[in-house]
């Protein structure tokens, strides 16, 4: 998840008052392999990241090399031709940054600076930002959040320069150097190890989720919500036990995308799991309440029936999710279409107070799913690994505009 300053738009800051088109933009480039993981706009600028290896613009028939991040105008579609960083490995994570930069987190290397799984680029260039040094070891970045003069970082990382801290880090965004007051950190994880998936910050709030079953000490199983307005900051009285539910033995972590509504008030979690029932939070979109007192149990669930959630954004107007799933309404269903299903195949919206699927069904072609939303005062942004999008080719990368 990203959060961004004023000017730039990011899941979870931006308001919709209505839900956006189901007719893409004929504008935006393709990108030809691999999978788009992650989306920031900076600026007029959108910057693409993720695993792939060649992009062409929507209306041009050149292919151009570009190593895990790219970026377009917005407007026109137009890639930039200066900005072609060479990164080895995956691109994860993308926040935009101040003075036309853009902060890149995975599992790359960058031989230009020596920057190891979190990056400061400038724009339009891709050049280093002098003076930005974080380099991540013993895991990488999937996760980045920023707002002011903090960034925050998740991953399943053990050390942010030489500063030891597990999974989850504050940062000074302009240095890099890691806050020695920000100690929280995720721990007791299902799996193999601790990681945080993705996180969403809002004014006084940070949500993680991840591989853990405890934050800063305190049981929070896969879900937590830190008062980063506190000062120091600590990890809030809010808990849900929720997702101590177990899913199929092949996902012991299964809480994957999460997003702010616009004005901070809630957010909504999507996940993974197995197609096991109604009773179970696996496959799932929920709603929880910020500032909900006690055991907070979700406001709504909704369910596919057995397919993968991987990415939601709350826009107010509507909470999109994403995945490869085939149906939402569909508690009753295991791998099947159950009383009351509707289809919305690769990609859907839920209406943010009921709970329900809105009618807005453009479709997409399901592959693995999508792994990034970006909305922004124009439209929605949507990243994912397939090329229908719509009803028409768009390879990876698509944005519904506001009617």
């Amino acid at each position: 998840m990203i959060l961004v300053p004023a000017g730039v738009a990011a899941a979870g800051t931006t308001k919709h008052d209505r839900v956006v088109s189901a007719d893409p933009v004929d504008t935006t480039p393709h990108v030809l392999d691999g999978s788009v993981d992650a989306i920031a706009l900076v600026g007029g600028t959108v910057v693409v990241g993720g695993s792939f290896g060649r992009v062409r613009e929507a209306r041009g028939t050149r292919v151009l090399e570009r190593y895990n991040l790219f970026a377009y105008e917005l407007s026109t579609g137009r890639i930039l031709p200066g900005f072609a960083p060479f990164l080895d490995r995956p691109v994860r994570a993308l926040a935009a940054g101040t003075g036309g930069t853009v902060y890149v987190g995975g599992e790359f290397f960058d031989p230009r600076s020596g920057a190891r799984g979190l990056a400061r680029l400038r724009l339009p260039d891709g050049a280093p930002v002098a003076g930005f040094s974080a380099p991540v070891r013993g895991g990488s970045v999937t996760s980045l959040a920023r707002r002011g003069s903090l960034l925050y970082a998740g991953g399943d990382f053990t050390q942010v320069g030489d500063v030891p801290r597990t999974a989850l880090a504050r940062l000074d965004a302009g240095t890099g150097a890691v806050d020695p007051g920000f100690t929280i950190e995720p721990g007791a994880p299902r799996g193999g190890r601790t990681r945080v998936y993705a996180m969403s910050l809002s004014h006084d709030r940070l949500v993680v989720d991840g591989d853990f079953t405890t934050l800063g000490g305190l049981s929070r199983p896969q879900l937590g919500l830190i008062d980063v307005g506190a000062v120091p900051a600590r990890v809030a009285g809010w808990r849900t036990g929720t997702y101590a539910a177990r899913c199929m033995d092949t996902f012991p972590s299964y809480v994957r995308g999460l997003d702010f509504a616009p004005d901070g008030t809630y957010f909504a979690v999507v996940t993974t799991g197995g197609p096991l029932g109604a009773r179970r939070p696996c496959d799932t979109a929920a709603r929880f309440e910020t500032y909900a007192e006690g055991e907070v149990r979700p406001t709504w669930m909704n369910h596919t029936g057995g397919d993968s959630l991987y990415a939601v954004a709350a826009t107010g107007a509507a909470v999109y999710v994403g995945g490869h799933q085939r149906w939402l309404d569909n508690p009753r269903g295991r791998d099947s279409a159950g009383p009351g299903a509707v289809a919305r195949p690769g990609i859907g919206a839920i209406h943010p107070a009921t709970g329900r699927a809105l009618s807005w069904n453009p479709t997409r072609e399901r592959g693995v799913g999508v792994k990034a939303f970006l909305a922004h005062p124009a439209g929605l942004l949507v990243g994912s690994d397939t090329t229908r999008l719509g009803h028409e080719y768009h390879a990876r990368v698509g944005m519904f505009p506001l009617p």
